[in-house]
């Protein structure tokens, strides 16, 4: 495969050029017996031109070619249709101002494939292998001769070409190749393939003059200075940047920094640009911004290498605008499991369970008994002893009481009133746009039985998130509205079906700040005032002896969710990482 630099790439008009294909025996009109003025079909034979026929032959289709003489070069193809496509798009899109092409005389399979790297292709008996090798399957171009033996054999020959182009002293050389193969009247023909123009170019692909721009100069955080974490890899800002460009409205004072290339492009997005020439160098990048403050990046690193080797990762979002603000894996060079990774939330879902016992005229204080085990089939106890009959549901929630949210969702909502509610108001299942690949969360629609309902109210079974969007939910209570997360501001955000009602977003944000304040939390969160809220969360793992710890917080304009595998309850390990980031930042973000 060959391996061209990935660029932007905004404007350009590039038209596909067809794909030659292999060189079975298959017809063209031309050429006259002496006993008639019929045209008859003409064929490619089996037979291989000499070598001062597959000399002139080259000679002729590049002296026609340079000069300008399209249909002149096309007929001395054996696809003259798909070889005029070709060249007029090479002539309208690549547009140099001179063309200069050289013959260089026979040339090895090596050397072409030195050029295009690919693997060197088989030698045919008898005679050097024309491009590509005869066993290729004909293009839609071609029109193969169901009487053909064999299939013919070419002779693969070099030339050198010269483009230049106006308003620069630039000219760009290159390396090309052909393959001749011999026609029924006995004379020779390129074989006509995409490689034909250049050694690059291959089935659909696009060659045009493009505008391309320089790589950002540096990579800066939300305050403008450099970006740094560990768990920011290389590989991560360059996808970023990638699909920044992509998603991003076209900026109209970019041009002005625009430079000029030769570019191969691939209509399907499959592989990277391949930027052959650069005819006018772009302007230096400008520093490329993203939404990360370097002070919460430090605090969410040193959150995950406190972990001790545990694996986890953690997210902050700003809620009044979804940005996110700090990221950060266990390993740092691992899965971008913030994002990516799909994971059982525990009790953390139970924000999601309360929004819809909510809207459905369940109330904080409506008193919602918390027995020792739920009433579904496989019964499911609490990970504490007793019963509680006169619980509220404030009070279930503030102590993660398992039978609680259980009974009263299989009694209050339908089956499928869960899944709605997470992707209505809170955006989960919306295939969000974040700038890096991301995992969408899941619910199931239709649980298939009462006990997976049962498992969905409290983040078990086949419930899956990730810190990004627990994260998210939280930030939508705090702020009353889902904002979908991003990474570079400006990116396109997904907007949910309906927003959360402004007084169940206020019960839910009372009910998540008493437990900050007295209920499971409140043993990390001791210290962090300012009507704070947190729910925890513990997630068990079917073959692990351990549950994954689960925790999320808000604080004035910031909501944060990590996840330790095999960390236990959520206090244990989750949420000491959240809590220390919300005393790194001091004062609550306005």
């Amino acid at each position: 495969m060959r391996s061209g630099a990935k660029i932007g790439i905004i404007t350009g008009v590039s038209i596909a050029v067809l794909a030659g294909g292999g060189y079975g025996a298959y017809s063209l009109m031309g050429g006259s017996d002496s006993g008639s003025s019929a045209k008859k079909p003409r064929t490619v034979v089996a037979e291989p031109p000499s070598a001062d026929q597959a000399a002139a032959g080259t000679k002729d289709f590049l002296a026609a070619w340079a000069s300008g003489d399209i249909a002149k070069a096309a007929s001395l193809t054996d696809d003259p249709a798909a070889a005029t496509t070709a060249l007029t798009a090479f002539k309208d899109q690549v547009k140099p101002s001179a063309l200069t092409l050289t013959p260089a005389g026979p040339a090895t399979p090596q050397a072409f494939a030195s050029a295009t790297g690919s693997p060197a292709p088989a030698k045919p008996t008898g005679s050097a292998s024309a491009t590509p090798p005869a066993s290729a399957t004909p293009g839609a171009g071609d029109s193969a001769s169901p009487s053909a033996s064999a299939a013919p054999a070419g002779v693969l020959m070099g030339f050198k070409a010269r483009a230049e182009f106006e308003g620069t002293n630039r000219a760009w050389d290159y390396n090309g190749f052909l393959g001749v193969v011999k026609m029924s009247d006995n004379t020779p023909a390129v074989h006509w393939a995409p490689s034909v123009i250049h050694p690059h170019l291959s089935g659909n692909e696009t060659i045009a003059t493009q505008q391309v721009f320089a790589p950002p100069s540096t990579v800066v955080d939300r305050n403008g200075k450099p970006l740094q974490g560990a768990s920011l890899t290389p590989a991560l800002m360059s996808s970023l940047q990638d699909n920044a460009r992509k998603l991003l409205p076209p900026d109209p004072n970019k041009d002005k920094d625009a430079g000029s290339a030769v570019v191969i492009t691939d209509p399907s997005g499959k592989t990277a640009a391949d930027k052959l020439f650069t005819i006018v160098e772009p302007k230096p990048g400008q520093p490329f911004k993203v939404t990360i403050d370097n002070t919460l990046q430090a605090a969410a690193e040193k959150a995950m290498t406190d972990l001790g080797g545990k694996s986890g990762s953690i997210v902050a979002i700003e809620p009044s605008t979804g940005q996110v603000l700090a990221f950060a894996n266990a390993p740092a060079n691992g899965q971008n499991r913030a994002f990516a990774g799909l994971l059982a939330p525990g009790s953390t879902m139970k924000i999601l369970t309360s929004t819809a016992l909510l809207e459905a005229g369940i109330n904080p204080d409506t008193t919602v008994a918390c027995p020792e085990k739920s009433s579904n089939p496989v019964a499911i106890p609490n990970d504490f002893p007793g019963a509680f009959p006169n619980n509220t549901l404030q009070q279930d929630f503030m102590v993660s009481c398992n039978t609680a949210f259980i009974n009263q969702g299989l009694t209050s909502l339908k089956p499928d009133t869960l899944a709605n509610t997470a992707k209505d108001v809170y955006g989960i299942g919306l295939e969000w746009k974040t700038g890096l690949p991301n995992a969408d969360g899941k619910i199931p629609v239709a649980p298939g039985s009462k006990d997976e309902q049962a498992m969905n109210y409290i983040g078990q079974g086949k419930v899956q998130m990730n810190p990004l969007a627990i994260a998210s939910v939280t930030a939508t209570v705090q702020s009353g509205a889902f904002k979908q997360p991003i990474l570079v501001a400006g990116l396109p955000q997904q907007q949910a079906a309906r927003q959360i009602s402004p007084d169940v977003a206020t019960k839910l944000r009372a009910m998540m700040n008493a437990t900050a304040v007295s209920g499971t939390a409140s043993q990390v969160m001791a210290g962090i005032t300012d009507k704070a809220g947190a729910k925890t969360g513990s997630a068990e793992v079917q073959g692990a002896t351990t549950t994954n710890s689960w925790f999320t917080a808000f604080r004035g304009n910031l909501a944060i969710a990590a996840e330790v595998q095999g960390g236990g309850h959520g206090v244990d390990a989750a949420g000491p990482a959240v809590a220390s980031l919300i005393k790194a930042v001091g004062a609550p973000r306005q």
